[in-house]
């Protein structure tokens, strides 16, 4: 006979969360850390109760926003390798709608994560009640049909029994690296209370295996033929050659056949800084050494890439009548990109067994790899030393601002600080262990081209979804993953207006994290976009309705929230405020006034926008007819 233990939906879901584990490389482990939740009248009484009556092991953190709370849990999952989890729940109506940016961050970024929203009733016998849309067409439809498009799987529960099937299939979706993404399961209120007769085997302790996908023979015999063949490999380093910690193995390969690495946002810091063949970020906000590299490269060496516009220069970056492309993915669509030849397996364990098959294999570069990595080298030095004037700015860095606008800035901000001259004293200055955040702006730029990560998996951007918001709650999350370590955000002061309500939370429950601001008075990077294009400065610079700059003392609202705050403007006033935030035990915030305009700009390469074909600018007719012209050197699949 059966047994069975009668528990209402939401505690049956608790019970559930408390016995998953995963195995990973002969270590198992639990698979779901705690639950981040905001209550309302959809969850409160339903999983809030199950919560409170026996949350077993999970931890429990309440957090601020939704979105916020959610983006703390992806990045919490993508610090740990997405081995780990935190699920987030929160009620009907608005709270689930403003799940919405952060699923489509993890589904862009295959993070694994569990969202709980709640949903209307599944009886309908109160309908409409609070926080409910309606439609004419269909009576089915809720606010959470808004998250199907960005959830790698949705469901609805309507039954209590249905949670049992559609949990099992979430999991699966999750621990599967090749699918890894948001599983969104939507609990009817009334069923959430609403108990049932489930089977005591439900809830054994079952494991989930992370087993690695072995390559076949004809995939490794093709591919080492491709490599031997070439003349110039490089290898570009994805997100997944970090969740697959195929750090060893990269290095070998690039010494004993003098491979270049050059790497995408998700991939850095899968190969420290400092190893000689890394020449850093690839694309748009890559180096000029990598994308020089990849210029003169007859094969590039996919591993674990999306092949994203930033990474490739939208399809320009490459000879593509000379270049070869091998791709090494879990994930057989993306391994198809630029109509590669595919090795749809595990990354670290295809080029273990690759290694013996390249024999004395060695590739044409010499000594150019070191040659590149020194011009970098000393044009990264330059970057760090910017200076202002207000007699003669550098037109290099002006880009498009006339002096005397810069001079408004320098005047009203009170400072002469660059925002490259910043970032490379931060760099120089904080622990080498310690892990950065960032996401959206012009520091993912700055970030992957001059920020040196000396220490593995240190380096955190999220650039899939380039959400802005994600920075300040995603460093709760990178605290949660590592709390011996310090954690920095690196945010725009566009960013963090737009979302910082987990900032509070770290202060709350006492995860000290630090936010180092940068505030240029504007969404600086689309004000270049637009400038870049031949537009005027059209309402990304932050002014009053007379036209005068927004100067914010973000320092007093960090110091209202319990933070310790700073105001830095100088390289000296900086590094103070670092040395002396390592020693707080309370979250911090460095406030730096930077100027505009003092960002890196492009090396080599090109970013394909939508651009006006008909406008009474000249100067927008010739952006558009520059747009053409380097389209005729792109690849259109």
């Amino acid at each position: 006979m059966v047994k069975t233990i009668r528990l209402t939906t939401a505690q049956a879901l608790v019970k559930f969360l408390n016995q998953q584990y995963i195995h990973v490389d002969g270590r198992e482990f639990p698979f779901v850390e705690g639950v981040f939740n905001i209550f309302g009248h959809g969850n409160v009484l339903g999983i809030g109760q199950a919560l409170e009556q026996e949350a077993g092991r999970l931890k429990i953190i309440q957090g601020k926003n939704e979105q916020g709370m959610a983006h703390a849990a992806i990045a919490y999952s993508k610090q740990m390798l997405r081995q780990k989890i935190y699920a987030v729940t929160t009620s009907v109506g608005p709270g689930a709608a403003n799940l919405t940016a952060a699923a489509g961050t993890a589904l862009a970024n295959n993070i694994p994560v569990l969202l709980l929203p709640g949903d209307t009733f599944a009886t309908r016998q109160p309908d409409p009640v609070l926080q409910q849309v309606e439609q004419e067409y269909s009576a089915a439809v809720t606010t959470n049909d808004a998250l199907k498009p960005v959830s790698r799987y949705w469901d609805r529960i309507t039954r209590p029994e249905q949670l049992m099937s559609s949990l099992l299939r979430a999991f699966e979706v999750m621990t599967d690296p090749a699918k890894a993404g948001p599983a969104t399961i939507c609990i009817s209120q009334d069923v959430e209370g609403e108990a049932y007769d489930f089977d005591e085997s439900f809830f054994i302790n079952r494991v989930h295996y992370l087993d690695r996908k072995l390559p076949t023979e004809r995939e490794l015999n093709e591919a080492a033929e491709l490599i031997k063949a070439s003349k110039k490999p490089v290898i570009l380093v994805g997100g997944g050659a970090k969740y697959s910690e195929a750090h060893e193995i990269l290095i070998t390969l690039s010494e004993r056949h003098n491979i270049p690495l050059v790497e995408t946002q998700a991939g850095k810091s899968t190969v420290e800084s400092t190893f000689k063949n890394n020449l850093g970020g690839m694309g748009i906000t890559g180096t000029l050494s990598a994308n020089k590299a990849a210029r003169q490269a007859d094969l590039i060496i996919g591993i674990g890439t999306r092949y994203t516009d930033f990474a490739t220069s939208s399809k320009t970056a490459f000879q593509f009548d000379q270049t070869k492309f091998l791709n090494i993915n879990v994930s057989r669509m993306q391994a198809y990109k630029l109509d590669a030849f595919q090795v749809v397996a595990d990354a670290k364990t295809t080029l273990e067994q690759l290694a013996p098959l390249l024999e004395d294999y060695t590739s044409e570069f010499g000594g150019t790899i070191t040659e590149l990595k020194e011009e970098w080298a000393a044009e990264r030095d330059r970057l760090g030393k910017v200076t202002f004037s207000r007699e003669d700015f550098d037109p290099e860095v002006k880009n498009h601002f006339s002096q005397e606008v810069l001079n408004e800035y320098a005047d009203t901000l009170n400072t002469e600080l660059a925002q490259t001259t910043a970032l490379l004293t931060i760099n120089d200055t904080i622990a080498p262990d310690s892990i950065i955040i960032g996401s959206a702006g012009s520091l993912p730029g700055d970030l992957q081209r001059i920020w040196n990560p000396t220490v593995r998996n240190t380096y955190h951007l999220e650039y899939g979804y380039s959400c802005m918001g994600y920075e300040v709650s995603g460093t709760l999350g990178l605290k949660l993953a590592d709390p011996t370590k310090e954690v920095y955000s690196l945010v725009g002061d566009g960013s963090f207006l737009m979302l910082h309500s987990e900032f509070l939370t770290s202060i709350q429950y006492n995860h000290k994290i630090n936010v180092l601001l940068f505030d240029n008075s504007g969404f600086g990077c689309i004000n270049n976009l637009q400038m870049d294009h031949g537009s005027d400065s059209y309402y990304c610079e932050f002014r009053t309705h007379d036209n005068q700059i927004l100067n914010v003392d973000y320092a007093k609202i960090a110091e209202g929230y319990g933070a310790k705050a700073y105001r830095a403007n100088t390289v000296e006033e900086l590094k103070a405020a670092l040395e002396d935030a390592k020693n707080q035990k309370v979250s911090t915030l460095i406030e730096m006034k930077v100027l505009p305009k003092t960002m890196s700009d492009g090396y080599d390469s090109w970013w394909h926008v939508g651009v006006a074909e008909v406008s009474n600018k000249e100067s927008i007719q010739k952006a558009y007819e520059f747009k053409q012209e380097k389209l005729t050197h792109a690849k259109q699949y």
